[in-house]
């Protein structure tokens, strides 16, 4: 099943980057370039620091200058991101493409990607409100609280692996078919951005 692979290594990626805890860490990819492992560790990895950089730059003591400066990574970190999950649908929409598509099939709302994007950065909240549960300074109702979260987020990857799985078996027996989506983001670009390409 597609959706054990990807859970597993986002666990993998989660856990190796929590060895060193620090966002400009070297990520070290034990996948090969050009697999579907490599995109997922690469795609978890990128969350996993975007995930501590908004951490960051939502301390209320920050310098105003230095709160841009995260701003802009995280503006950089989220094209990355995006880009990545493109890499992904691409992959997919190659490995099926000889699928021919059921004269009634019909196209998911969600590409398997922009699944595997969700399963992703659910993998992080199980991570991290699992951490809430554990700390030793935190009040008896905070625990509580968090247990009981982290059993609503633990269900919630139960069905979007379902969903996942079920979406990647339908396109293989062509009941569903699948497009590449680019995003087309236009603050990030210079030409699109109104404020970027009016500055004199």
């Amino acid at each position: 099943m597609i959706s054990k692979l990807c859970n597993q290594i986002f666990q993998d990626a989660i856990n190796d980057y929590h060895i060193h805890n620090q966002i400009d860490h070297p990520i070290l990819n034990p996948y090969r370039i050009g697999t579907l492992e490599h995109l997922l560790y690469l795609k978890c990895w990128i969350d996993t620091v975007q995930w501590h950089m908004e951490d960051v730059v939502r301390n209320p003591q920050i310098d105003p200058v230095e709160g841009l400066q995260w701003k802009r990574r995280i503006d950089a970190s989220n094209q990355e991101r995006t880009d990545v999950v493109e890499y992904i649908d691409s992959y997919f929409l190659e490995e099926y493409k000889e699928v021919p598509p059921l004269p009634d099939a019909k196209i998911n709302s969600e590409s398997p990607a922009w699944v595997v994007d969700r399963l992703s950065i659910l993998a992080l909240k199980v991570y991290h409100m699992n951490e809430e549960t554990l700390r030793d300074n935190a009040s008896d109702e905070h625990i509580n609280s968090c247990i009981s979260k982290l059993n609503v987020l633990l269900t919630q990857r139960t069905d979007l692996s379902t969903s996942l799985d079920e979406l990647i078996s339908d396109i293989e027996k062509g009941i569903k078919y699948m497009k590449v989506y680019k995003q087309m983001k236009m603050y990030n670009d210079p030409s699109l951005n109104p404020v970027l390409y009016n500055i004199k």
